[in-house]
């Protein structure tokens, strides 16, 4: 392709999406370019403040706990209160708390603070992909979506080398770095973002002349809904190995941290090089198929490692599981949107929410038991059988899946009338029955914040 056709492509790749969702996408950036607890809590609380790996890896649990808690509430909060309140008020508390943490000297204390992290953090993330939903249009999603992933990437892979430094120098300034950049965060959003709930009036009034009011348990009665969830946490304990997992077993291995990380550096690379063109190739393919190419790729890009003995090989079978990641985040996030009735969206993406934080729970304690027990070549093989089993189950749930408008008005017939456009002079955003024009669109992130 020609340097005119690449940027024609590029072009494409981002124009025709409306202005509030580039200021979300700026948020979600400036967001992940201050990340400094999730990357270097082992190493603060082990070098730093000299605690054992045990104590370490506990408080990384109650930090992983954390998340599982909110993650629920949150999404019952971005329906009522709305999505623009709940963002400011989880941002808020993540600043305060992190900074908070970084004074923090008595070992409870430390956890109970992280804990408070934990949930303060991940109650954003419901509302943010809820308002990428609403005022993208359905059509446009998984691009949306994709170029949310991008952002977390690119602004992780930019933190992850500065904090590094900012360690080395100070662990104090790295936590304070945090609390101002997701201030600033919480700036951009206080400041550009309007609220974008639909229809907030006409959900109240339907709800009081007796229509279904969508609770936790209509999520929860939702099978198709709940085996997607399900799904997800099973894909989502595979791309954890990535940062569990694989670590220990290149340690056990006679590699050293800077080959890990080494390896590792794919991962970042190639998610920054391809997510934008991959997912525009993708797009408009079939879902079903892509998810179960994805979770083939997660499982036996990962079942690969078992056959590994060089960085090289390690970073060989990180490019294949990689390719998986990039496939199924775009993809599954459209699929929950897909599948979630407007005026219930908060609460849906919570509890989808809640399968990445449950995983980030569970994966830690799932890879030291097998590894402890059986050793890595069985751990890598419990991920090919789990890739195996996510393809099966997204082959039989997703038959006959209705595409993104026919979802949403069988979801909500009166809700999803058409694009979320801005109401001038009401600081907010309602659905409209204005038909969709020429553009493009996004789809929220996947909730593995990395």
């Amino acid at each position: 392709m020609s340097v005119a056709g690449l940027g024609r492509a590029a072009r494409d790749s981002v124009s025709g999406f409306p202005r509030e969702f580039w200021w979300l996408w700026t948020s979600t950036l400036v967001n992940r370019l201050g990340a400094f607890v999730a990357t270097f809590m082992v190493l603060y609380l082990t070098l730093e403040r000299g605690y054992s790996a045990s104590y370490a890896g506990l408080v990384a649990a109650l930090h992983g706990l954390g998340g599982v808690v909110s993650s629920l509430g949150a999404g019952v909060m971005t329906d009522r209160l709305g999505r623009r309140p709940t963002m400011l008020i989880a941002q808020t508390s993540t600043a305060v708390s992190v900074a908070v943490l970084g004074f923090m000297v008595h070992p409870v204390a430390i956890a109970f603070v992280a804990f408070f992290v934990g949930m303060a953090s991940s109650a954003s993330r419901p509302a943010v992909q809820a308002m990428m939903a609403d005022i993208v249009r359905p059509e446009d999603r998984v691009r949306a979506f994709s170029l949310n992933y991008w952002a977390i990437n690119l602004g992780f892979a930019v933190s992850s080398a500065g904090a590094g430094f900012v360690a080395e120098y100070s662990y104090l300034v790295g936590f304070l770095g945090e609390a101002t950049m997701t201030l600033l965060c919480a700036l951009v959003v206080f400041m550009k973002v309007p609220e974008s709930r639909p229809d907030p009036q006409g959900v109240r009034g339907r709800a009081a002349a007796g229509a279904d009011e969508v609770r936790l348990m209509t999520v929860v009665r939702d099978r198709r809904f709940m085996s997607v969830v399900g799904l997800s946490f099973v894909t989502a304990l595979i791309f954890q190995q990535g940062s569990v997992g694989l670590p220990v077993a290149m340690g056990a291995d006679g590699f050293s941290s800077s080959d890990f990380g080494a390896a590792m550096a794919v991962n970042g690379v190639l998610i920054v090089v391809l997510q934008i063109p991959v997912t525009r190739f993708l797009q408009h393919r079939d879902p079903r198929r892509l998810l179960i190419v994805s979770a083939l790729l997660a499982g036996y890009g990962f079942g690969l490692t078992a056959f590994a003995g060089s960085v090289a090989l390690y970073a060989l079978t990180i490019c294949v599981w990689t390719v998986g990641e990039i496939i199924s985040s775009p993809i599954q996030s459209s699929l929950v949107v897909r599948l979630s009735p407007v005026r219930g969206r908060g609460r849906y993406q919570g509890m989808y929410t809640m399968s990445w934080s449950a995983s980030a729970l569970i994966a830690p304690l799932m890879a030291g038991l097998v590894l402890d027990r059986f050793g890595a070549q069985w751990l890598w093989g419990a991920c090919a059988v789990l890739g195996t089993g996510a393809a099966l189950g997204y082959g039989l749930l997703m038959r006959n899946l209705p595409d993104e408008r026919g979802a949403a008005a069988a979801a909500d017939p009166v809700a999803e009338s058409g694009p979320a456009v801005p109401v001038p002079g009401e600081g907010r955003v309602e659905e409209s029955a204005a038909p969709a024009g020429p553009g493009s669109g996004s789809r929220p992130v996947s909730p593995a914040a990395r």
